[in-house]
């Protein structure tokens, strides 16, 4: 369900994304959109520039390379993103969490004034160098529980 203000209006939210390797990130977004049918999904490796204006919440999320979302993904942010809109983050990484890889993204949304309503990781099967010998990590991540987590962190945006 897309989130409701008091007054019962629906908030139209799009979620921009960059899902490549195994499409770890692209499954927490269809977890998401099973639960708000009305979300809509922006592959940036098919869209290269999008009118965002409409959205009253737009999310970006990547898989983590680097110890940062996609630089694809980032680059969209500046060229797309609206002045001072909300938005949240969402990821999956082979490293698991945290604010080191919010980093670089967050300072792209500062440049538009946005307001930063949150970010939500979490574990990513992952094959990237070393990993690839080894037959990668994280196998079966994201899993059930991550998967509704981040279900939960979208509808408890406000």
């Amino acid at each position: 369900m897309n989130m409701q203000c008091k007054e019962g209006h629906i908030m139209k939210t799009a979620i921009c994304f960059y899902s490549k390797h195994h499409g770890n990130t692209k499954k927490l977004l269809d977890a998401i959109q099973t639960a708000d049918p009305e979300a809509e999904l922006i592959d940036v490796t098919k869209r290269e520039t999008v009118d965002l204006s409409d959205f009253e919440r737009i999310g970006f999320a990547s898989g983590i390379y680097y110890s940062s979302f996609a630089k694809p993904l980032i680059r969209f942010l500046r060229e797309n993103l609206p002045e001072g809109k909300p938005v949240f983050f969402l990821y999956s990484s082979g490293m698991g969490s945290g604010k080191k890889f919010t980093s670089a993204i967050t300072e792209a949304a500062r440049e538009k004034n946005a307001q930063l309503l949150g970010s939500y990781g979490c574990f990513g099967f992952d094959t990237f160098g070393p990993f690839k010998l080894l037959g990668g990590i994280r196998k079966g991540h994201p899993n059930t529980e991550e998967l509704q987590a981040a279900v939960t962190f979208y509808k408890g945006l406000q």
